[in-house]
């Protein structure tokens, strides 16, 4: 097990040819404003210059874990009984995991920092400077709270490219603050001691909560991106608005020229609270998780060009607090949605098919937040099998899928902020306990971790 160093100095880096305060006219990939408040169309973005060919194949058939036939398992996950092996302790709100084919770790921490775990030695590689500087992280023994952590906004989603380490470049998704919070995506060259940032897209809406984040290299090698509504639900309604969405990138921040023709030309689909899991069926399906308001928490198989209806939607059957999905023709509904007695509050979470852990393969896998849970959701293409769990399976959700739903490991890590499969097969989850919004006794001794999650 590795501890990181308590004082890791702050890394020099080049200064970012836009700084933090330059005008959202100005920046690469930023989204226009008119004086009323509503969003511009935007033009198709010109790609990012790179010393690098960013450049990639679309071919699924090339994707390691591509099998247009899975099939979901029969059985409960609970036949079996797990524990976890600790890897890394002293983490300060790590938020999240990307493994390169040889195993190493790149971890972000919501504090402002990316480092490289390899050989069992963790080591800081890139500490962008336009950070906020007020996502701090608590000791065991301090109340803390949400505000004293610095809400939600920090360092958060990684990416490596597809092509890595032929092209060096690590991809990072962080808040800044101007004369508001906004969020960027960059590209960090990995190739020197001194990684280089370049910016892939500027001054998307950000807010302390509601930043969404996750960044993950799909089956066709796209890059997709997850975003909040930044506390502005309308953004989210808004095509032509980047808050509130889940985009797909070709890796020079490009639109693909088979994206969805709803607005804005990198937006997938739009109607999106706060998605923070961004992962995929062995089909190919792109699958988030969603923060809903007050519980309503939801599992999502988007839709090309699909409106998943935030903030007006997100209600369904008796639960009639917000508009009902049964009500409104024009949006997707979920596969899962809570209701409005239970809270998952889903955080990063990865389609399993490792051989590792049997008893989950063709799960999908979630870390819950407010709920200290690992949750494991058996997706079914049709009726689901009687293997016990929470059934969603209500008629006014997604019409093509029923799941199945199972809960591991409630209240023994705490806050679970992401879990990922390893090139090794293993699962892993890292914690978030010394955000503030952990519940007793988190956070302890040595949060937060890095674990593996194994069969007992």
């Amino acid at each position: 097990m590795s501890s990181p160093l308590r004082s890791r100095s702050r890394l020099r880096r080049r200064e970012l040819l836009l700084a933090a305060g330059t005008a959202a006219t100005a920046c690469a990939g930023c989204i226009g404003r008119v004086d009323d408040g509503a969003t511009t169309p935007h033009p198709d973005p010109e790609p990012v210059e790179s010393a690098f060919d960013l450049s990639v194949e679309h071919d699924i058939e090339s994707w390691d874990r591509y099998d247009p036939d899975w099939t979901a398992p029969e059985t409960s996950p609970l036949d079996a009984t797990f524990d976890v092996e600790p890897i890394i302790e002293g983490l300060e709100i790590p938020w999240d995991l990307e493994f390169a084919a040889d195993g190493t770790c790149f971890i972000s921490e919501r504090v402002g920092r990316i480092s490289r775990y390899e050989a069992g030695e963790l080591d800081a590689v890139t500490e962008p400077d336009a950070v906020i500087d007020h996502a701090t992280s608590i000791e065991a023994g301090e109340e803390g709270g949400w505000w004293e952590a610095g809400g939600e906004g920090g360092l958060l989603g990684i990416a490596l490219h597809p092509n890595y380490p032929d092209v060096p470049v690590l991809y990072g998704f962080y808040t800044y603050e101007t004369d508001t919070l906004r969020n960027r995506l960059s590209y960090f060259d990995l190739s020197g001691d001194d990684p280089e940032e370049t910016v892939v897209i500027d001054a998307i809406p950000g807010n302390d909560y509601h930043n969404g984040s996750r960044l993950a290299f799909g089956p066709r090698n796209y890059l997709w991106v997850t975003t909040g509504d930044a506390g502005e639900g309308e953004l989210a309604a808004d095509p032509n608005s980047l808050a509130g969405k889940v985009l797909r990138l070709e890796p020079d921040g490009t639109a693909p020229d088979d994206n969805p023709d709803v607005g804005d030309p990198r937006v997938y689909s739009y109607g999106h609270r706060n998605p923070q899991t961004m992962t995929f069926l062995p089909d190919g399906t792109p699958i988030v998780t969603e923060h809903g308001p007050s519980a309503r928490d939801e599992v999502i198989a988007l839709a090309a060009g699909g409106n998943h209806g935030w903030p007006t939607v997100r209600s369904g059957g008796g639960d009639d607090e917000y508009g009902r999905y049964e009500d409104h023709d024009g949006v997707t509904p979920p596969i899962v949605n809570t209701g409005s007695s239970d809270v998952w509050a889903p955080s990063g979470g990865a389609f399993y098919t490792g051989d590792a852990l049997s008893s989950l393969r063709n799960r999908l896998l979630i870390g819950g937040l407010g709920s200290q849970t690992l949750r494991s959701v058996t997706l079914y293409r049709g009726a689901a099998a009687d293997i016990g769990g929470s059934r969603y399976d209500d008629e006014w959700l997604h019409p093509d899928y029923e799941a199945v739903v199972h809960e591991l490991f409630e209240d023994e890590l705490g806050r679970i902020r992401h879990v990922e499969q390893g090139p090794d097969g293993a699962l892993y989850a890292i914690t978030s306990n010394r955000d503030g919004r952990a519940t007793d006794p988190f956070p302890t001794s040595g949060d937060d971790r890095l674990v593996r999650i194994v069969e007992a």
